[in-house]
């Protein structure tokens, strides 16, 4: 039971409940909508922090115009980055806690996207609304696909899978760790045609991801894993819904950047 989403690894519903409560594919997806109410609520927030006041925009003002204060906001995305990275190492590692580590997780990231959505509507107004829209159709398509067989899950389907996850993760690092030293990687990250087509493939791998956890929360359900698994499904495919958002975000900004 293999998934390249990386909380919800090959061992994680390998102990069945004894004799308590078991998960249910129904109990996965009420908690994934509780973790995303969460998610919206400092969202919405922040947003309207940071893209105030909203009386400008009524009378005709550009969003882009309001005034923003940097020492106001960037605490609220920084802290709530971190925090929500050692909430999901939390999770990772203690699965039980995640009734309480998963919504705290939601609630950080909440603030972290809520700041950078703003930031791109800022530059690039109405992007966030077609990356939310993208997303959830994304999310939609492919679980009606899922749930027709169109899509099946194999194993050389998970391994590939894995291999290209794996692969961009190892490219996002390596990103991260030269631009402390202010070295920039070209091309990929930028909104030219390999930029471009470098998002498309991320957004791709992205969203067939969501197509193992889904087929990942089924098995858990057949095998039988304990009650406490349901928080823990909700917020594995929290992880992959939050990820093809931002890649969604940054392909929508690479294209615009282009008009």
């Amino acid at each position: 039971m293999r998934s390249s989403n990386p909380v919800l690894g090959e061992n994680v519903f390998s102990h069945s409940a004894a004799g308590g409560q078991v998960m249910t594919v129904q109990g996965a997806v009420n908690k994934t909508l509780i973790l995303l109410a969460l998610v919206l609520l400092p969202a919405a927030w922040i947003w309207s922090q940071i893209l105030r006041p909203a009386s400008d925009v009524m009378l005709g003002y550009e969003a882009s115009a309001a005034p923003v204060s940097s020492g106001m906001w960037m605490p609220f995305i920084i802290g709530g980055g971190i925090l929500g990275f050692i909430l999901a190492l939390v999770t990772v590692f203690k699965k039980e806690w995640s009734m309480v580590t998963a919504p705290l997780y939601a609630l950080c990231e909440g603030f972290v996207l809520g700041g950078i959505s703003a930031f791109f509507e800022r530059m690039y107004p109405g992007i966030v609304m077609q990356a939310v829209a993208l997303t959830i159709g994304t999310l939609f398509c492919l679980l009606m696909a899922y749930k027709a067989g169109l899509i099946r899950v194999t194993e050389k389907f998970r391994t590939g899978m894995l291999v290209a996850t794996g692969a961009i993760a190892l490219i996002y690092l390596v990103t991260i760790v030269l631009g402390f030293f202010n070295i920039r990687v070209p091309y990929i990250h930028e909104g030219g045609i390999i930029g471009i087509g470098f998002s498309l493939f991320v957004v791709g791998i992205a969203a067939l991801n969501l197509v193992l956890d889904f087929d990942f929360i089924e098995r858990g359900e057949e095998a039988g894993a304990p009650k406490y698994m349901e928080w823990y499904s909700a917020f594995g495919l929290m992880v992959t819904l939050i990820w093809l958002y931002m890649e969604i975000l940054k392909l929508l900004s690479k294209l615009r950047s282009r008009d």
